[in-house]
């Protein structure tokens, strides 16, 4: 188990380990498993890059991120101009179908909304926009609505969970409708997301339940 001093410290070298957060500000405190992450960043991708750095430590069972986001004058944008980026990025991006995906922006927060019929549409709308200046937080929240009718099959989520790099973990899976619930225990905050987006690629589903519990003990 360790410390709450060198969890901190894993977490601190872990990010400042990131090209793109050398020079970064964040302050990292850490108490029985819960990181906090503090500072001031000139951009979206720093606070998304910090917080992806911190939950793949083992030993973070839970992530607080107050990290602001802070343009320099020269770089603040017209939240009208900020939208119209948006669109622009969606519509260039072949993955998302852009008509379906509705934006709002507000003092440069970005809410995504809509309904996609796969997740890995929603995850590229995400993504075709984290890097675009001008952007202070984003908010997610296109809802799948699947077209695909097949049966969602339980045991085929649980061959992909045991394919991949999640180890020595107890999860598991339940299927109602389409709706698929994951309980049990992982040994780390990244095993927890990833199984997560294990269980979205399943054709049929609608919603994912992560009900899974961080027990970093648990890897011993």
């Amino acid at each position: 188990m360790k410390t709450n001093s060198e969890l901190q410290k894993d977490v601190q070298d872990a990010i400042k380990w990131e090209p793109l957060l050398h020079s970064a500000e964040i302050g990292v405190t850490a108490k029985d498993g819960v990181v906090s992450l503090t500072g001031v960043v000139d951009s979206f991708a720093k606070k998304a890059g910090a917080e992806k750095a911190a939950i793949k430590i083992k030993g973070v069972k839970a992530l607080v991120e107050n990290i602001e986001v802070n343009f320099p004058n020269s770089w603040t944008k017209s939240d009208a101009d900020v939208a119209n980026e948006v669109l622009a990025a969606l519509k260039s991006n072949d993955t998302v179908p852009d008509e379906k995906v509705s934006v709002k922006v507000e003092d440069g927060w970005v809410t995504l909304g809509g309904e996609l019929n796969w997740n890995y549409e929603r995850d590229a709308a995400k993504k075709a926009i984290n890097f675009l200046p001008g952007i202070k937080a984003i908010t997610n929240n296109i809802k799948i609505k699947s077209k695909v009718h097949d049966e969602i099959e339980k045991k085929d989520i649980e061959n992909a969970l045991r394919r991949s790099v999640i180890e020595d973990n107890d999860i598991r899976v339940s299927v109602f409708g389409n709706t698929v619930t994951l309980e049990g225990t992982v040994n780390s905050l990244y095993a927890k997301e990833e199984a997560g987006h294990i269980a979205w690629k399943a054709p049929g589903i609608w919603e994912v339940k992560n009900k899974l519990t961080v027990d970093y003990k648990y890897a011993f």
